[in-house]
């Protein structure tokens, strides 16, 4: 296998390009075995991929990690530790700093861990005040030794204007952006250089969509057996529909075969390759694409690659809009399939 690239976003943070995405693991995704999930973490890291990412909100996947260090304490010692702040959607204009600190210090217990490598912060509805307030108690626990780097996640441009003008020290950007998303190249990516901000990029295989799997496929109708499908699916139609992400996935299986690749391996690939982005976050329930996701990093794609690549993804017509914006529309075919209060294991 080849070795995972590491990026290094801080002085002191260096993190795999690819991260191991934690939301497979909470359900929605088929059933799991929590013992074998921790297994799997192990041989995870072994291979190099050592930036775990999860949330509060994934049910039971903290407490995972934590069996993890607690099982393969040697292994612990490598890993990056990169959560995410999530309050309820139906309590949002109650959070207070109690709430805040009370919701940090049951991820550290659940981890088992004095202080949190990285803290991404939501906030489901930004039209409900407090999110600013809420930032800086995040600050206000990092300056007391309980978090070590702030981050976002899913929010548009005008809000991490605002949380940067507001003293929020971003260190990074959790977004989709993939081949069929590109809502982040319209103003995220700009704001995000000139910040010194890196992106985290979950969404670069559409759930699996961008796989072998589905080329040539006649367009599914669902309901699908699992959250991932269902969201990119939407996706799907909003970049221009079935036939143009088959055009997509013929190009795709062009470019991977000048190097015996995978569709898969080559959409990863691409997403590494874009202006800011520090690694691509990969959902996964075992270790059954372990071997294919690092061998990504022996793949590098040409000019010839890349314009290939290009001339299918200029004929998009969405997703439209900035970052997350579809989704924060309760109302609206993205935001009605979300799940917003997930902190007690509740939809």
């Amino acid at each position: 296998m080849a070795n995972v690239d590491t990026f290094e976003v801080r002085p002191g943070l260096s993190i795999s390009r690819i991260l191991k995405g934690g939301w497979h693991l909470a359900g929605g995704h088929g059933a799991i075995d929590p013992d074998q999930a921790v297994k799997d973490m192990a041989v995870f890291v072994e291979a190099g991929i050592t930036t775990l990412d999860f949330a509060d909100i994934y049910t039971g996947v903290e407490d995972m990690v934590g069996a993890f260090r607690k099982a393969y304490p040697s292994l612990a010692k490598e890993i990056n530790v990169n959560s995410k702040f999530v309050p309820d959607y139906d309590i949002m204009a109650e959070v207070d700093h109690a709430y805040v600190e009370n919701t940090i210090h049951g991820s550290l217990k659940r981890l088992g861990l004095e202080r949190l490598d990285m803290v991404q912060y939501c906030w489901w509805d930004t039209s409900v005040p407090g999110y600013l307030d809420v930032a800086a108690s995040l600050v206000r626990l990092q300056e007391e030794g309980l978090i070590g780097h702030l981050a976002i996640t899913n929010y548009s441009t005008a809000i991490l204007r605002e949380l940067v003008d507001a003293g929020y020290p971003l260190t990074s950007n959790q977004l989709q952006y993939s081949l069929i998303d590109n809502r982040a190249e319209k103003a995220t990516i700009d704001f995000c250089r000139e910040h010194d901000v890196y992106l985290y990029c979950y969404g670069a295989l559409a759930g699996g969509f961008l796989s072998d799997e589905w080329l040539g496929k006649p367009e599914p109708e669902g309901p699908f057996n699992n959250r991932s499908l269902t969201k990119y699916k939407l996706i799907i139609e909003d970049f221009g529909g079935w036939e143009l992400f088959q055009e997509l996935l013929r190009v795709l299986d062009t470019v991977a075969d000048r190097h015996g690749a995978t569709i898969g391996q080559i959409s990863v690939a691409w997403t590494l390759t874009r202006p800011q982005v520090a690694g691509a976050v990969i959902g996964a329930t075992s270790t059954r694409h372990l071997e294919e996701n690092v061998n990504i990093f022996g793949i590098e794609l040409s000019e010839r690659d890349l314009s290939d690549i290009q001339e299918v993804i200029d004929r998009r017509q969405g997703p439209e809009g900035d970052v997350y914006d579809l989704e924060r529309d309760k109302s609206g075919r993205h935001g009605s399939i979300m799940k917003y209060n997930l902190n007690d294991g509740r939809d």
